[in-house]
């Protein structure tokens, strides 16, 4: 059977998370916003528990957050829907990283032709942003920082905690796309940051379910402005009726990340060391800081080898990609790599391995990395 490494670009439901879907879609099947009938009441309710879970989690209140459909709509209402305080208060300059998800970079560029400046930090070959080189970037009219918080091609950790600390005494907003990291790292999230975007289906969860976390400072709340209008919904930032299964499958989910993370955590990081102990008989390079990484996500690029190629001739021990869901089908160097500043041999060659321990151990890494090797050999041979 061949083994799904690409667990960063989706997971598998849950089976306990795909009962409680199921369960709000066939049996308690009311609209959260209907209140005369014990079908709203119910659903009303169980969004409201999944609300303060989530939030809990997190270290906010429930009014600090809402639900979106993931974290691209998160992203987009949170940089776009503050863009007119920034327009009003004359703080046209944003910071962001080279490195950002096309669900930050995209609405950062539709900005920049509204009349905002956006500086791209390079964070170098480590793939690792230091709060430093943010600081030097930091005007008086820099309205808004935006960082992820793992990177989603080379699983690289960005430092938003500490960044959150800095700016929390200024008047720039640090937003945190937290896709890949809500889960694994929560505890980074839990510091003073302003907006934080998650996703469901990187944690078991549904497609199609996120939220998007915004915290107060003192009595002040980020003013942001709605980009959709009609009903009211999720403080008037998201209208429209709540999907209530989704909603309440991420809220199953979150919880099992949680109560089962240690175990996660443990056999996660055994897979990667035995698979990277793998790998190290091929002729391998390995992008990014491996001293901060989260455990599930690896990027490698092999010498001599075209990374398409390779992914043909491994496709029946192992689903991986190139790199991000969004991009992977371009065949064009990784935006991710090229921020990097690494070279388009690497850049356009980079594979991302990722995975969930029940499904990466069904993987004979040793089997994989002679498949490898045999194919670096054979490619060396006809150039």
């Amino acid at each position: 059977m061949t083994a799904y490494l690409d667990a960063a670009a989706t997971t598998r439901m849950d089976p306990r998370v795909a009962e409680v879907v199921l369960h709000w879609m066939t049996e308690d099947w009311g609209n959260a916003g209907s209140r005369t009938h014990g079908w709203g009441t119910r659903a009303k309710r169980a969004v409201q528990q999944a609300r303060e879970q989530l939030a809990r989690q997190i270290g906010v209140s429930s009014a600090e957050l809402i639900f979106t459909s993931g974290a691209t709509e998160s992203n987009n209402i949170a940089l776009l829907g503050l863009a007119p305080h920034g327009e009003r208060q004359g703080r046209r300059h944003i910071i962001t990283s080279a490195i950002e998800h096309k669900a930050v970079i995209e609405p950062l560029e539709h900005l920049v032709s509204r009349g905002f400046e956006v500086d791209f930090i390079s964070p170098g070959s480590s793939g690792r942003v230091s709060v430093e080189a943010i600081q030097e970037h930091l005007r008086d009219d820099t309205l808004l920082v935006s960082l992820m918080h793992v990177n989603n091609e080379t699983g690289v950790i960005q430092p938003v905690a500490e960044l959150a600390d800095h700016l929390r005494g200024t008047a720039t907003y640090l937003h945190v796309d937290a896709a890949q990291g809500f889960g694994k790292l929560t505890e980074d999230l839990r510091g003073p940051i302003d907006l934080i975007s998650i996703s469901g289906h990187k944690i078991g969860a549904p497609k199609g379910v996120g939220a998007l976390v915004i915290r107060r400072r003192g009595r002040d709340t980020v003013p942001l402005t709605p980009l959709m209008y009609g009903g009211g919904q999720e403080r008037k930032l998201r209208p429209g009726t709540l999907p209530v299964p989704l909603v309440a499958g991420l809220a199953k989910a979150a919880e099992i990340f949680e109560n089962e993370h240690a175990d996660w955590w443990a056999a996660t990081a055994g897979f990667r060391a035995r698979l990277v102990h793998a790998l190290r008989k091929t002729q391998v390079r390995f992008n990014g800081d491996q001293e901060h990484v989260v455990p599930h996500i690896l990027n490698v690029s092999f010498d001599g080898v075209d990374a398409e190629a390779l992914i043909v001739q491994i496709k029946e021990l192992v689903a991986v990609s190139t790199g991000s869901a969004c991009t992977s089908a371009s065949y064009t160097p990784s935006h991710v790599l090229r921020g990097m500043g690494l070279p388009d041999n690497i850049a356009a060659n980079g594979l991302r391995l990722s995975w969930f321990p029940d499904q990466a151990n069904e993987l004979d890494v040793d089997e994989l990395a002679a498949e490898i090797a045999e194919f670096q050999a054979g490619t060396a041979f006809l150039g």
